[in-house]
């Protein structure tokens, strides 16, 4: 048996920008953290070599790939001509949240793939091929920061120039700096999931506007100052660049928030945060708030949304145990 984990991350700014449809004509950035909250996929031989046994939120025992219901197991295992094993996923958090699961379910089970072939693949190609599954085989309107987020791990400032090509800066400072930040964020649940793809694709066609490109181009901007204050050691503007932030994507396509979102917000800043943001595309998942330590017990009490404790984390994408087999 082989075991990979692979994080699911939060994204500060620059969201949106990592669409082609932005990128190739502005070029873009985002500024995010892998968290300790992992997907898990193991992979081993099945009893039967002539079908595949695959286990997510479903079942499926097939014989062929084009039996395979899960659009990304297909892809993957028919591009990689991998039959005869049984494979698992377990995540610490549901999909439709706003972490990037679709993303990491896709890097952990390529990297899972190629350890089970026994070829070695690099963060940064690992990150490129899931890219390439889920945005240009599969068709999906997504950008390319979560696949980066996912295999890379870490607190990034990651740059996607207008040939397609992706830079992942690590954001140098020190380890205080980097304690209290991660302390004076707060994640909560709003109790709701949602398909990212209807409102990604609103805003990927939105985003030949004029309006939604300048909207763009001011989280870009954003992304930029939150790396040079982060690089200084000045965490005090951070929750001031989250709100700008929130305020210019929410006008980026209908969905995004919603009365009850925005409710949650308004009383999460009037009861210690000094801002935040709806994690994700938008329509549910996870409110992120940067708070004083100080003001956390008061927010929590006010907002009565559950919390969800998390730290961050700088391995990416890893395997986490190959059996004995392996190495024989």
């Amino acid at each position: 048996m082989i075991i990979t984990k692979t994080p699911f991350r939060i994204s500060f700014a620059g969201g949106g920008s990592d669409m082609a449809a932005f990128y190739e004509k502005y070029g873009g950035c985002v500024l995010s953290t892998s968290i300790s909250k992992y997907m898990y996929i193991s992979i081993h031989p099945y009893f039967e070599a002539d079908k595949t046994l695959l286990k997510y939120s479903e079942n499926e025992l097939v014989d062929s790939y084009d039996q395979i219901r899960h659009s990304i197991f297909r892809r993957v295992l028919t591009d990689m001509d991998i039959h005869g094993v049984e494979i698992s996923s377990t995540a610490d958090v549901p999909g439709g949240t706003g972490l990037g699961s679709s993303s990491t379910f896709t890097v952990g089970l390529l990297n899972t793939l190629y350890c089970y072939k026994g070829k070695y693949v690099s963060k940064g190609d690992l990150a490129e091929m899931a890219c390439q599954v889920e945005i240009e085989k599969l068709g999906n309107p997504i950008g390319k920061q979560d696949q980066y987020a996912a295999a890379f791990g870490g607190l990034n400032f990651i740059r996607f120039n207008r040939d397609g090509s992706v830079s992942v800066e690590p954001i140098m400072m020190r380890k205080e700096t980097y304690k209290q930040l991660e302390k004076n964020l707060m994640m909560f649940f709003t109790g709701s999931t949602r398909s990212a793809n209807t409102i990604l694709g609103q805003q990927k066609k939105n985003i030949s506007q004029s309006d939604k490109a300048r909207n763009l181009l001011q989280m870009c901007d954003l992304a930029e100052q939150m790396r040079k204050s982060l690089q200084s050691d000045d965490i005090s503007s951070f929750g001031h660049y989250l709100n700008e932030g929130w305020m210019l994507k929410k006008e980026l396509a209908s969905g995004i928030s919603n009365p009850a979102i925005d409710e949650a917000y308004e009383l999460a800043m009037k009861n210690g945060a000094l801002g935040g943001k709806l994690l994700g595309a938008g329509g549910g998942g996870f409110l992120l708030f940067y708070c004083p330590e100080e003001r956390q017990e008061q927010l929590k009490q006010a907002i009565g949304l559950p919390a969800f404790d998390f730290r961050f984390e700088r391995d990416g994408t890893s395997v986490v145990y190959i059996g004995d087999k392996y190495w024989n």
